[in-house]
């Protein structure tokens, strides 16, 4: 109804986990769930290395983690394609001194990068191993 009204964003808060699905095909544009909303807050203390922020993919079983690189981090002053990264796990952006950057292998972090990784479950604590 708000968007046939010219609204150009809809927030829901949802309760029931299974509407996450159907909220997309009736065009509402965020979902918002309390119990999701505490996980990843849970979530963000409980990895290793320093994780600024982390959401779970639902529909793709997966997690993006935002971290910021350290001095003593294994992955600073490192080239990407020189890292073991897990195969399950990819480099989503960089922001650096405010500008986001997309990685590939020839890509240097440095001290203060802020790094955002997608990977599956299975590889979450090897990719916080890079960063603790």
């Amino acid at each position: 109804l708000a968007k046939s009204k010219g609204v150009k964003k809809t927030i829901a808060l949802v309760e029931n986990m299974d509407y996450y699905q159907l909220s997309q095909s009736i065009g509402i544009d965020t979902l918002i769930n309390k119990k999701l909303l505490a996980a990843n807050n849970i979530f963000r203390y409980i990895r290793k290395g320093e994780v600024v922020a982390m959401t779970k993919l639902t529909n793709m079983n997966a997690e993006l983690l935002e971290f910021v690189v350290k001095p003593h981090s294994k992955i600073t002053n490192k080239l990407i394609k020189d890292l073991n990264f897990p195969k399950s796990a990819i480099f989503g952006g960089v922001i650096r001194d405010g500008k986001g950057v997309i990685p590939l292998g020839n890509f240097k972090i440095d001290v203060g990068d802020r790094v955002v990784v997608c990977c599956l479950p299975r590889s979450i604590s090897k990719v916080e191993t890079f960063f603790a």
